[in-house]
């Protein structure tokens, strides 16, 4: 065994020998500590990689054991991808290959289930009308909420792909609001005619919409039409029990299946 060596990923301090980090030469690790590619220090004389600190982990375990262990509800594949991808271990890359066709495989059979509401509220707003002359108007609004849940993980992410929040000015993909893997819950509004844009920001009042296409959803059925291309191009069908097809864009409680 060589002396030990500590490394600063990000922050987060790891100890390991030199012959586990050069265990594959020709990795970015290898070229670092065979002495190809300078290393940079911190204050404490420690090695610093300026890499993502927590994944760091299941890339240094790969090293020691040749196998990549990762945890039954491990949700930061696309960052692991990044670093491996980094740190250019070819039999990580191909473990992590591996891994990600074995989990799309065992997520093949899922369900979607959404149950959606609707109400209408009246929303007060100032008009200005000249420089100096303002007036109070009100409206009424569409407010709409989705309850989302699939036993597909992967299929949320998908949806958080393409629905983007409006807000402030500002398009932002709901993926950020995915904050539980199996549930996702939308509120958003429909456009108001002569509510001033920036209302919308003064009221926290969020209105959807799908990318691309850049379509913005003001209906239940404009929402049921997209959610149904986005899940059907992933395998999805309508369950045959609930609702009837003929009935189907007019349920509040919306349920798809996907087989293998």
């Amino acid at each position: 065994m060589s002396e030990p060596i500590t490394l600063n990923v990000g922050g987060k301090l790891y100890t390991t020998s030199l012959s586990t980090l050069t265990s594959f030469p020709d990795s970015m690790l290898g070229a670092m500590f065979s002495g190809k590619i300078p290393t940079k220090k911190d204050s404490q004389g420690n090695c610093f990689i300026d890499r993502d600190g927590k994944i760091f982990r299941y890339i240094l375990n790969f090293l020691r054991t040749s196998h990549l262990d990762l945890p039954e509800d491990f949700q930061e594949m696309g960052l692991l991808r990044r670093e491996v991808d980094f740190y250019q271990i070819q039999p990580l890359i191909e473990a992590l290959q591996e891994k990600e066709v074995e989990l799309s495989k065992a997520e093949k059979n899922a369900m979607l289930n959404i149950t959606l509401n609707q109400k209408t509220q009246t929303v007060h707003f100032t008009v200005r009308e000249a420089p100096q002359i303002y007036s109070l108007s009100s409206s009424n609004m569409e407010v709409f909420s989705a309850h989302i849940f699939s036993t597909s993980c992967l299929f949320l992410k998908l949806l958080g792909s393409k629905l983007y929040y409006c807000f402030n000015g500002n398009l932002s993909s709901i993926s950020s609001y995915l904050q539980d893997p199996n549930h996702l819950t939308l509120d958003w509004v429909a456009s108001v005619e002569g509510l001033p844009e920036e209302e919308y920001t003064r009221q926290n009042l969020k209105r959807l919409w799908v990318v691309p296409g850049n379509k913005q959803i003001n209906s239940f059925q404009v929402f049921v039409e997209e959610v149904l291309k986005i899940a059907m191009s992933d395998g999805f069908c309508i369950d045959s029990s609930h609702p009837h097809t003929s009935d189907f864009m007019n349920n509040k409680i919306i349920r798809l299946i996907r087989y293998k």
